[in-house]
């Protein structure tokens, strides 16, 4: 059906369809945002009185015709965010309780940042979801980035690890393409996510057109394994999507709104929406930084015992993380023997206990990997075991899919980590949904297109652009595990593939940059604990870096082409920014600051980046509110300023 005639049928029934228009329209706080609902059911926002897109959206084929409609005045939502990007955030929200019939219902919410909507049923059997319809109709000529599953045979089996594709929206490929996606609709972009993603499957989009239509994977129905790593995958699956018993609430289908490209990275309503916090105290919990192993290979060198996968180098490493004050290592693949799936027993060469006491001695803890099949069939006696040894947490890889089965494979995870205080960090796996409020020991997410792909990429990967592409798209969605710290790094024109001893794109600034503008309150230091220690001033800058924030702005940044966030904790501010491989000057006006003199710290692209982009420089300088610095970024460059007022000099 075409979007301007669904238009033209809601405007109808709004204006004269035998229901007032305060039955059928609901608005934002703050007034901008119109929302119109009618049978079908039909969700049309307007912004400022213009049409921005509809939504035709039905649950097991229903008509959706509305039998009532109540609406409920401006709610207003104190949330506590530990580990977020800041600390804590208000919210407000007009919402409206949709009444279909045969058990079923919608809310409809209307805030100043967006719309969401969520089918529920107060059946009291068990309710099968064949299908979920969700139909997205944008302008004409709308352009559109979408990030396609990798596996066209499967395309519900992949890590969520892809660029994004910029298109016009009726020029894209005939992929699906996960979450989330953004369409520039003009006036603003809507960026469409979800939220609450619980006992049912992860959406996908696939382009039709002028529109976006949602897939969703089938529930398995038999699993079989690969001969690697123990992992499961789905062998055959169901005619249906979702299964379920008793009433309840489906995944919020949230579409963030935004005029301004840099309002996108600190979009809250994925995290606004999600269930409240279900594990209590998250005082044992510890955000920070890590001396990582696997992107690295392991590749120590000028030591005096060969470096691999055992004891004399993790303690290595434990010993590095202590010098830089860094909270972790993870030991990665490799500490178990994967291709069985023993969770249970480490490798010979491997004296865990002893790397455990080793680390604690010197205030840095462990995080062992796994795959989630594999500690979910040990799940009680690998989480007793391993929190009664002292082990910290969990990073676990290799999901690689988002059917129900595996969303609840998640959540079960986290809710018996928690009961054994064990974080978690979880790779291979979808965009987050919320999870993190619902449960703060998730402290990260992979659902990126990270440094690792630097082991494998192809010389036409254009990494840059990405880095400056997915912080405002992706982060929308909540954590990053991106894993930067790059110590070799290379030009558009010298970079080159090397698996053993990895390169990133771009300048050594840009890669200091993602730890002021990414959201990972669990982050890596990807390169090897010796490349660091030959350029000490420039480690100990990164590794002091805070990992928890009160305050997060994003200064001045266009979609595709360059990003600048700033972010505060105490009264030190750090300012991170970042260009693709256009060579770009920034005027950057220093209002943010309060009154005051400051001395600003500047790690910044060296004059010889573009040749070298090893190339950086320290400077330092005093500085005011009324201030303004220009800074050069070179190719694929970036920079980091950390700014703390004059009296402050302990900071510095």
């Amino acid at each position: 059906m075409n979007k301007k005639f669904l238009l033209f049928a809601a405007i109808m029934l709004l204006l004269g369809g035998g229901a007032s228009a305060k039955d059928y329209v609901l608005t934002s706080p703050n007034g901008n945002l119109r929302v119109g609902i009618s049978n079908g059911v039909t969700i049309s926002v307007c912004q400022q009185g213009s049409e921005l897109f509809s939504v035709k959206a039905a649950l097991n084929g229903m008509e959706g015709k509305v039998t009532g409609m109540s609406t409920a005045k401006v709610q207003r939502e104190h949330i506590v965010s530990p580990f977020y990007r800041q600390p804590q955030f208000t919210t407000a929200y007009c919402q409206a309780n949709v009444k279909l019939g045969g058990g079923f219902g919608l809310h409809v919410r209307a805030y100043d940042e967006g719309v969401a909507y969520r089918f529920y049923t107060t059946r009291r059997g068990e309710t099968v979801v064949k299908d979920e319809t969700a139909v997205f109709a944008f302008p004409e000529e709308a352009n559109a980035w979408l990030s396609y599953s990798t596996n066209a045979e499967k395309p519900f089996a992949m890590a969520f690890q892809n660029t994004y594709h910029e298109t016009l929206l009726r020029d894209a490929r005939p992929l699906p393409a996960f979450l989330p996606a953004t369409v520039d609709c003009g006036s603003a972009k809507v960026t469409i996510l979800e939220s609450d993603l619980r006992a049912y499957p992860g959406m996908f989009l696939k382009a039709d057109g002028d529109q976006l239509t949602a897939v969703f994977a089938p529930y398995p129905k038999t699993m079989d394994y690969y001969k690697w790593r123990g992992m499961s995958f789905v062998s055959e699956t169901e005619d249906f999507i979702a299964k379920s018993t008793g009433a309840r609430t489906y995944p919020w289908r949230v579409m963030a709104i935004t005029e301004h490209d840099c309002d996108m990275p600190t979009n809250n309503l994925v995290y606004a929406l999600a269930t409240p916090n279900q594990i209590g105290d998250t005082s044992w919990l510890k955000p920070g930084k890590v001396a990582w192993d696997w992107w690295n290979d392991w590749n120590l060198r000028g030591v005096d015992f060969e470096a691999g996968i055992n004891t004399a180098t993790y303690k290595y490493y434990i010993d590095f993380a202590a010098k830089q004050k860094l909270n972790y290592v993870v030991l990665d693949e490799g500490w178990y023997d994967s291709s069985k799936g023993d969770i249970m027993n480490p490798i010979a060469v491997i004296d865990l206990q002893e790397l455990i006491d080793y680390g604690r001695k010197k205030g840095v803890d462990i995080v062992l990997w796994t795959v989630f099949n594999v500690l979910d069939e040990h799940l009680d006696e690998a989480c007793r075991k391993y929190a009664a040894m002292g082990v910290k947490g969990f990073k676990v890889d290799f999901l690689d899919r988002n059917d129900q089965t595996a969303v609840e494979m998640a959540e079960r995870i986290a809710v018996h980590c928690a009961q054994h205080r064990l974080m978690l960090d979880y790779h291979g796996f979808y965009a987050p949904t919320g999870m993190s409020r619902t449960y703060p020991n998730i402290m990260n997410y992979e659902g990126v297109f990270g440094m690792e792909e630097c082991r494998w990429a192809k010389k036409d990967t254009d990494m840059p652009r990405y880095d400056v592409t997915f912080p405002f798209i992706r982060m929308m969605a909540g954590q990053v595990d991106f894993t930067p710290g790059a110590m070799r790094n290379g030009t558009k024109e010298n970079w080159v593939e090397c698996y053993q001893n990895p390169v990133s794109m771009g300048t050594r600034c840009h890669q200091a940059a993602c730890y002021v503008v990414h959201d990972s309150p669990f982050t890596m230091l990807c390169d090897a604990p010796t490349n660091y220690e030959r350029e000490p001033q420039y480690t100990q800058f990164i590794a002091q870096i805070p990992d928890q924030w009160d305050e997060t702005r994003v200064l001045q940044g266009q979609l595709g082409q360059y990003i600048v966030t700033a972010r505060r904790k105490g009264d030190v501010w750090y300012v991170g920014g970042q260009t693709n491989w256009d060579e770009r000057t920034i005027d950057l006006p220093l209002s943010f600051l309060a009154d005051g003199n400051y001395f600003v710290t500047l790690l910044t692209d060296g004059i010889n980046a573009g040749h070298n982009a090893e190339d950086y420089r320290f400077g330092r300088q005093t500085c005011g509110s009324a201030d303004k610095l220009t800074i050069r970024m070179a190719s694929g460059g970036g920079f980091v300023l950390k700014i703390g007022k004059i009296n402050s000099v302990d900071h510095f």
